[in-house]
């Protein structure tokens, strides 16, 4: 608390958990030595065809290049695991896997809109005024950096932010405000020796710990590639039709991990029942209609067909 205001880190973190956040630290809008590495890894190639993160690597290095007056830096977890697995009535080796995260509505809106409830709430309390504005997966904001060093999970060897409590099965939010609220103890690592998310990759994405090359991970060919997927990695991308889990699956982090009953991430049972050659054979207006409202809505009726049809091709191959 600072220039008069009466607010609180652990007011926000209690207010935070009130609206349903399941974590939520402070960190200080700092040049954290983590947020160097990006500048390499788009140096490596690891980015694809990604390229605005190339044109905002300027910005994700410094966070006061995108708010100048930051000071601190609120970070949210919410989970969206839950207790639905993939449908058992229909073999392995034909379902069709979707990431978890896109199985119900999408989380850009409404994490967006429950961090719109604690920034007017925290403006209505402050007692000063101040400046902020939010992020969720949409701005050069290098999150889990900014995530770790408040406390919500350290980055895991698969780059995802694992917490000892809840896994990693998280969405990330933030709150840059001027407010120089008290930080976090920044997390620390507790992968220990496991290398488990790396030998499970099946196109060999994770290069070394907490290095991915997108290029080669199943959510960059099935969400962000264009045009055909590589033939040498189409293999690997099995009956994916829109992300992967599996480096997260296998995280022992995730064995226990907390499960959300939150109706906003309940999946939609067009992507649990259904084998790979069943979607394939639905009509469009099916298939847009389970779009319509999902994070997976970004990869276009367009993209989705052309992985229905990488994923038919591997089911005819393991036949």
């Amino acid at each position: 608390m600072s220039c008069g205001s009466s607010l609180t880190a652990a007011d926000v973190k209690r207010r935070a958990a009130e609206i349903g956040f399941d974590a939520c630290g402070v960190s200080p809008a700092a040049a954290h030595s983590e947020l160097e590495f990006f500048a390499d890894w788009i140096a490596r190639g690891y980015a694809g065809e990604m390229t605005w993160l190339a044109r905002s690597a300027e910005d994700r290095a410094d966070i006061t290049r995108v708010m100048p007056t930051v000071r601190s830096v609120i970070s949210t977890a919410t989970v969206y695991n839950t207790e639905h697995s993939y449908s058992t009535q229909i073999p392995d080796a034909d379902r069709a896997r979707v990431a978890r995260y896109a199985w119900g509505d999408d989380y850009h809106d409404v994490i967006t809109a429950r961090l719109n409830t604690l920034l007017s709430w925290m403006h209505k309390n402050s007692g000063v005024e101040f400046q902020a504005c939010i992020y969720v997966d949409t701005g050069p904001i290098q999150e889990r950096v900014f995530a770790q060093h408040a406390g919500i999970g350290w980055i895991g060897k698969n780059s995802c932010v694992i917490n000892p409590s809840l896994g990693s099965w998280l969405f990330l939010g933030e709150i840059l405000c001027s407010l120089p609220l008290v930080p976090d103890v920044p997390a620390h690592d507790q992968c220990g020796e496991c290398t488990l998310c790396i030998e499970a990759c099946p196109t060999q994405a994770i290069v070394g710990p907490g290095v991915l090359d997108a290029t080669r991970c199943i959510s960059y060919l099935t969400i962000e590639k264009s045009g055909d997927v590589p033939a040498d990695l189409a293999a690997g991308v099995g009956t994916h039709i829109y992300g992967c889990d599996i480096c997260q699956e296998v995280c022992p982090w995730n064995h226990a991990a907390a499960v959300s009953t939150d109706p906003a991430w309940q999946p939609r049972p067009i992507w649990l029942e259904r084998s790979v050659a069943e979607l394939a054979a639905a009509p469009d207006a099916e298939l847009r209609d389970g779009l319509r409202g999902s994070a997976m809505s970004r990869a276009r009726l367009s993209g989705l067909r052309r992985n229905l049809a990488v994923a038919v091709a591997n089911v005819g191959q393991q036949s």
